[in-house]
Order: C-alpha cells, then sequence, then structure tokens
C-alpha cells in the first residue's frame, strides 16, 4: 500500500500544496509570537506565553455549539475560505503593529484571541473537509498526510522563523505568514468542485451539539479516546513553553537556537505521521505505544544536560505525540457516522486544544517557579494518565488480559474491535433547505 496514494487524487493533491505553504507561514507565526512576548514584551516571563495560549484555543471550547455545527450543515469549502482570509487579515495587522514599533502585549492578547475565535470555526472544517476529497477507502491515509504536511511545515517554519527573527526582526514573519494564507486561498478556489465527495448534511435540529456528545458517551471507545488527548492536549502539547523556557533559561540559547530545537522536534512528527500513512487502518495499540513513549520520552528530556541532548529527545517525542494524534483522529472520523462527524470533530478539537487555557498557564507557572525541567515533567505525566484510561478501556470492554505463557508474560486481547453502532433519534422538524 503506497504511503502516499491520496496524492493520487487532484482535489488533495491540489489541496495539500496550498495547505503545506499555508502551514509553513503559521509556524513561522507561533515562533515568533512567542519569541516576541518571553524576549520583547516581557522578561523571559513563561505565563503571559502561557496566557497568549490559553487565548489562542480557549475559543475551541467557548465556541463548541457553533463550530462543530458550522462544520456539519455549511459548505466546507467556503467556510474555509471565509475563516483563511480572516486568519491571513489578522496575521497581516499584527505583523503591521510589530514593524512600526507600536505592538504591546495587551494587543498580541487580543490577536491571540481573535486568532482563536476563527480557528475554532476553521479547525473542524478543515479536518473533516480531508473526507470530501478523497473516498472513504483512503481517507485515512489523507489525514496522516494532513498531519505530514503540518509537521513538515514544523520543521522548516520555527527554523526559518529564527533566522528572520535574527535578521529583520519578528513583525516581517507575521507578514510573511499573511502572504502564505494566498497559497491556500488559490488552492480552494481551484478545487474541482465536481469531483468532491460531500457527505450527508446533518438535518438542522434544536440541540445538534447535543446529538454530539449523546453520541460520544454512547461510544466507550470514543469516550476513552476523548479523555486521552484531552490529557495530553491540556497538560502536553505545551511546546511553546516547553521548548522557549529551557532554550532561554536553561540553555541560554537565541532565537536561532530557539528555532532550530523546535524544528528537531518536527522531524520525528513527520517520521510518525509518514508511518502512520502506511497503515491501512488506525490501530489503538498504536495510540497506547504513542502515549507511553510521549511520557517517557519528555521525562527523559527533562533531564538533558545540553541542547544538542535534549534536540534528540524532542525527535522521539514529536515521533510519539504524532503517532498518538494521527491513530486518534483517524479512528474518530473512520468510526463516526458522516452526520456525525463535523460536531464529534469538533468535540475533539475542543479537547485537544480548548483545555489548553487551563494546562498552558499552570506549564508557564511551573517553569517560573520551580523551573523548565519540571514543567515537561507536567507533560509526561500526561502521557502516562493517558495509557493507563487507554489500558483501562482495553480492560474493561476489550478483555484485555495478562496472562503467562511457557513461564513468559502475555497480553491477550480476546474481543475484536466492533465500532458501536449507534442510533440518534429522528429529528423534530424536517431539514430545512440548503
Amino acid at each position: 500500500m503506497s504511503t502516499f496514494r491520496s496524492l493520487a487524487t487532484y482535489n488533495y493533491r491540489l489541496w495539500a500544496g496550498g495547505a503545506l505553504v499555508s502551514n509553513i507561514g503559521t509556524w513561522m507565526q507561533r515562533t515568533a509570537q512567542d519569541w516576541l512576548v518571553l524576549t520583547q514584551l516581557t522578561d523571559h516571563n513563561a505565563t503571559a506565553v502561557g496566557i497568549v495560549m490559553a487565548l489562542q484555543f480557549g475559543p475551541q471550547v467557548l465556541l463548541l455549539p457553533l463550530t462543530g455545527f458550522a462544520a456539519d450543515h455549511f459548505d466546507r469549502r467556503k467556510l474555509l475560505i471565509a475563516t483563511q482570509s480572516a486568519m491571513g487579515l489578522l496575521a497581516l495587522s499584527l505583523g503591521l503593529l510589530t514593524v512600526t514599533g507600536l505592538v504591546q502585549l495587551w494587543q498580541v492578547y487580543i490577536f491571540a484571541f481573535m486568532l482563536g475565535c476563527v480557528a475554532a470555526f476553521d479547525a473542524p472544517a478543515r479536518q473533516t473537509f480531508v473526507s470530501d476529497l478523497v473516498s472513504e477507502s483512503t481517507l485515512a491515509n489523507a489525514v496522516a498526510l494532513n498531519s505530514t504536511s503540518f509537521n513538515a511545515a514544523r520543521m522548516v517554519g520555527p527554523a526559518v522563523a529564527g533566522l528572520l527573527i535574527s535578521a529583520v526582526g519578528t513583525g516581517w514573519v507575521f507578514l510573511l505568514n499573511a502572504l502564505s494564507y494566498i497559497a491556500v486561498l488559490a488552492s480552494l478556489k481551484l478545487l474541482r468542485v465536481h469531483e468532491l465527495h460531500p457527505n450527508v448534511r446533518a438535518a438542522r435540529s434544536r440541540g445538534g451539539l447535543a446529538e454530539g456528545f449523546r453520541y460520544v458517551l454512547q461510544r466507550p471507545d470514543l469516550r476513552a479516546l476523548m479523555v486521552m488527548i484531552f490529557l495530553i492536549g491540556t497538560f502536553g502539547l505545551n511546546f511553546p513553553i516547553f521548548i522557549s523556557t529551557m532554550a532561554v533559561g536553561v540553555f541560554h540559547a537565541g532565537a536561532h537556537e530557539y528555532g532550530l530545537l523546535s524544528s528537531t522536534m518536527a522531524i520525528g512528527s513527520v517520521t510518525g505521521a509518514l508511518l502512520a500513512a502506511r497503515r491501512e487502518r488506525p490501530r489503538l495499540a498504536m495510540a497506547l505505544a504513542g502515549a507511553g513513549v510521549f511520557g517517557l520520552g519528555l521525562s527523559v528530556a527533562a533531564l538533558m544536560p545540553n541542547a544538542a541532548l535534549f534536540g534528540l529527545c524532542l525527535i522521539a517525542v514529536g515521533m510519539a505525540a504524532q503517532t498518538f494524534n494521527v491513530t486518534i483522529n483517524s479512528t474518530v472520523q473512520l468510526t463516526t457516522e458522516p452526520a456525525m462527524r463535523g460536531r464529534v470533530m469538533a468535540i475533539l478539537l475542543a479537547l485537544a486544544l480548548g483545555g489548553t487555557p487551563i494546562g498552558a498557564p499552570i506549564a508557564g507557572w511551573i517553569a517560573d517557579t520551580f523551573g523548565p525541567r519540571w514543567a515537561l515533567g507536567l507533560g509526561a505525566a500526561a502521557g502516562f494518565a493517558a495509557l493507563a484510561v487507554g489500558l483501562h478501556y482495553l480492560v474493561k470492554y476489550r478483555g484485555l488480559r495478562l496472562s503467562m505463557v511457557a513461564g513468559r508474560p502475555r497480553l491477550e486481547l480476546p474481543l475484536p474491535v466492533a465500532p458501536v453502532q449507534v442510533v440518534m433519534p429522528a429529528p423534530a422538524r424536517p431539514a430545512a433547505a440548503e
């Protein structure tokens, strides 16, 4: 089975090309924004970076009743054109403020919140739009390649941002990110609309989000996956804080070294995504392995004496994190009814990113109070906790047992995977015309 089989589809190939350019710009801006707050607008205040992250990802939860509805009921291509245009304008505005020397910390807070509001609509639409571009048989591969693109950009973006910050300053990084949105907007405009695979639209009825929650609550497998991704997303994926504070506070590095460390982690992320793309279908065991290695990798990284060894640990952490994320994303999309997919993915993304307002300030406070190495310990604990949740699900619902065979311990999983069929109640009234 070809790792890149989804690229044989014209629409997906076009979308992937535009998204890659835009993703590079996004990672450039994230790196520059964290550096701006940490070194220019504050005196190495990790808590301020945590507040920026909280404001940027908090709207995933605040707007959840609307974002899942939008992804399931509206034309996703048109919705993405609107969200991508808005994010480009926000990057342009922040860039102009920074280049002219007028930017202040409170302004960064406001821009982070506005970007988060737009991204809350963009993320579930973008995740589920993949199912419009490819057939169901190649959906898992397309999801994995999307993740590969995002993390390939993560390799390039921070390193380029570090060089540009040192050469011309953070403001120009924001402006270049604004320019990068032209690529993804062009790809959306040039798609062959007649070749899309639109899924069944959900009926317009009251309580649409409540139906999404009921659907998840009736699925033990989805409940376990949601809790796992909440733990790691909230307390483990605070890498802007982990890497920036380790680079500045422990290794006394500059912007260039910080960018390289962020890119180093992405090497592992790309590797993990490509390995996931080779698998025909996701397996829960890979998510559990990813959570365990994630926790172990961060534990070892916290003990590293220099930036080079820390960077090597980040490769393993990136691979584990990506294996975990892609497996859960693919599993949820493939086992969820098409008409519910947008709302379920909105819930998943809200749990993965919306917990940042809780976890990021805590991680920043720990880094400021006890040191960056202890903040990494928080992320490690999240990985081990997610592993425990996954094992509990396998023991309770899949009959996982530890037995001795010829004097050796062996794990047995007698019950096969069988997606639960959930019958949703009929809508109270006919669907409105699109």
